[in-house]
This record gives C-alpha cells, structure tokens and sequence, in this order.
C-alpha cells in the first residue's frame, strides 16, 4: 500500500476538491452557459469569469453560493487551454463550515448535468466519473488501468466484482446512489466474473484485495494515514438495482479521513484564498478598511524610522562638534631635539683603565735616535679615547 506523504500540507475539512479532463473544445463555453442558467435560477448567488489577459493560458471562473441556509461556499474553476487532446480542469471549493458530503456538488454548479455531456473524466485513467467502467478484457491493461487507479490522488477509485453476469438492474452507476458531493469524485471499476483472480493479482503491492461478489476502496496516492484495507472491503455487493448500503457507507468514510492534498492541490486552494475576485459589497469594504490599516502602519513605521534617522544624525553631529572644539582647546605640542645620550659610567671606567694598561707598555727604540717608540697601533688607540 503506498504510504503517506508527511510534507504536503493536509486537506482542510472545510475543502472540497476535483479534477478531471473534457475531451472536447470549447469546455469555457459550457462552464459560461451553466453558470448564467444558475444565477438566473439563483441557484448561485453569483459568478465571475476573470479577464482572458490576466488568467494567462488559463479560463477561471469563480461562483459564490450558500448551502444549510447560510453557509456560504466560494469555489473556483480553472480550465486549461485546448492542448489538441481535450482540456484538463481543477476544481476547488471552501466552505465557512466543515465540508458536510450531502451538500450539493460543486461540480454540479460549474458543468451541465446531462449523461451525454462529456467533461467528467478522470485525468488519470481517462474513465468517466459518473459511469460504471467495465475492465478490459485484456489482462496487461488491467494491471496498467489499476496501476494507475492506485497512485491517483484526486479521485476515490472502487473496484467492484461481479459474482456473476448481471442484467439491466445491476448496470446501475454506484455515483447516482452516494451522497450529492461525493457524486463527481468517485471512479467505479466493474471486474467481470472471470477477472478476480487477475484484479487481486494486480492490487498485490497495495495490500488489497477484493472479495469475490464484493468491493473495495482503493487508497489512492497519498494513502490517509488511517486506511485499512480490510475496513474499506465489502465482502457482499449485491448488484440487483438495490442500493449497496455498506459500500456506500465504505465510501463515505473513505472520503472522510483525513488525508494531505494531492499533487497540485495546494495551488490550487492558495490561488481560491489568496486571488479570489468575487468580492460581495460588506467584503470589498472589508478588504478596503483592511488596506487603509496596512498602510497606516506602515505609514507610521517610516516616520518612526525617519525620526530615529534623524535622532541619531543629531547625535552624530553633536558629538562631532564636541570632538572639534576639544582638539582646538589642547596646547600645541612643540618637536623634542634629538639628545644623544651621555655615556655610562662603565663606559667611562672603561676607557680610563684603556688610558692606564697603554701607558705601562714599553717603547721601543728607533734606529736613528735610539729612543724607545710607542708601537702605532696603541698611538692610534690612544687618540682615538682622548677624543
């Protein structure tokens, strides 16, 4: 079974959330169609298409309606551009209360509701949302359908065996029978008789199975931290145009736990909160005294810092000032001569026993006068202590 994401952002109990892929062109045109008819109906209290240039290679539209009275609900719609192979979309919805799934879907409030109307497939396997889709009969595209099926964070994938072929009663889509919000959300598989044994042989690295006549709740990708896949087996599904209790009660907790956003889903619920456009007159006057307070403060932290400046420039020329007039009221120092330094009197004592040691030696004589002569070298000496 894959295991939980823990750096997504978890799912806001309050959120509501969608995608899926129109096969056709010009699905903006629908969305407009839709959402005219139910404001005429007041069905919604109100739309809005956000202007092509600044939806960039997107259509947005945006709708306001309120459910249990008056709960209001913002949703937002975002179709992408004709890529040649139909157009993707992403829905999300918030509600000012905890999302309550018998609540209208917000699908059903952007699309047109007829079966023939082709917007409701899931952008994973490309199967219709609202439709039983049988297995292929091909054992390779079962693994790759239900490979697929198991890392789809968006839409809740069920898997249902026939024990048995069915007739016209049990052709009947699980969607129409579950709860008004969980209508769009829910991709149902239909395993004929003779496939369990490859359906389970597919499931085994996810830890499920299902049993033979009965059901299970995929885990998706993120898997909710809480899945068990025992809890979201049925072990009986009897498909005779009765309505499946139990699994529907699998599904209805399956789409209650908690679970982190699937991939791209925390754009998308930013862009709802933070770029909403569809403002009513008490919210736009709300938002405008929330701007005039914003830029007070930040009014008052330039002035604030604007005196601190100048508070602390005043400071600086004080000082400096101060340090100017200390410096012209210092005496000005006048350059010592350069003394040379008196000898020792070791020096002193040397130079007197030089004197004394040169004296005693004898002189030598020389041949003209035959007197003794001081040796040169001890003359020189002698000079040079006298001086």
């Amino acid at each position: 079974m894959p295991s939980s994401s823990s750096t997504r952002p978890m799912t806001p109990p309050t959120v509501w959330s969608a995608r899926g892929h129109h096969p056709g062109p010009a699905a903006q045109d629908a969305v407009r169609t839709g959402l005219r008819q139910l404001k005429d109906r007041r069905t919604i209290d109100d739309f809005l298409e956000v202007p092509e240039a600044e939806a960039a290679q997107d259509w947005v539209f945006e709708a306001r309606w309120r459910v249990a009275g008056s709960v209001t609900v913002r949703a937002r719609l975002t179709v992408r551009r004709d890529l040649g192979s139909g157009q993707e979309w992403v829905l999300v919805a918030e509600a000012e209360a905890p999302w309550d799934p018998r609540w209208p879907s917000p699908a059903a409030m952007f699309w047109p509701q007829e079966p023939e109307t082709a917007w409701d497939h899931d952008t994973v396997t490309g199967l219709r949302l609202r439709d039983i889709n049988p297995l292929p009969s091909d054992d390779k595209a079962v693994r790759r359908i239900l490979r697929d099926a198991a890392r789809d964070g968006w839409s809740i994938h069920v898997v249902v065996h026939e024990a048995m072929t069915t007739d016209q009663r049990g052709q009947v889509p699980l969607a129409g029978m579950l709860p008004e919000s969980l209508r769009h959300r829910v991709v149902e598989h239909r395993a004929a008789p003779s496939q369990l044994r490859v359906v389970n042989w597919a499931l085994r690295d996810l830890d499920v199975q299902v049993p033979r006549g009965g059901a299970v709740v995929l885990p998706g990708a993120p898997a909710p931290a809480d899945y068990d896949a025992e809890s979201f087996s049925v072990r009986s599904v009897f498909l005779d145009g009765s309505e499946p209790a139990e699994l529907i009660h699998a599904v209805t907790r399956f789409a209650a736990l908690p679970r982190p956003l699937p991939e791209g889903g925390e754009e998308a619920l930013t862009a709802l909160r933070e770029e909403w456009r569809l403002l009513t007159l008490q919210e736009e006057l709300t938002r405008e005294r929330a701007l005039v307070a914003m830029y007070a403060d930040a009014l008052e932290a330039m002035t604030k810092s604007r005196d601190l400046y100048r508070e602390a420039a005043e400071q600086a020329h004080a000082a400096l000032a101060a340090f100017r007039e200390s410096a012209e009221a210092a005496p000005e120092r006048q350059p010592q001569p350069v003394s040379v330094p008196a000898p020792s009197p070791l020096q002193q004592l040397t130079r007197t026993f030089e004197r004394l040691k040169s004296s005693t030696r004898p002189r030598r004589a020389t041949p003209e006068t035959g007197t003794e002569q001081e040796p040169e070298a001890v003359v020189a000496q002698r000079e040079t202590s006298d001086r």
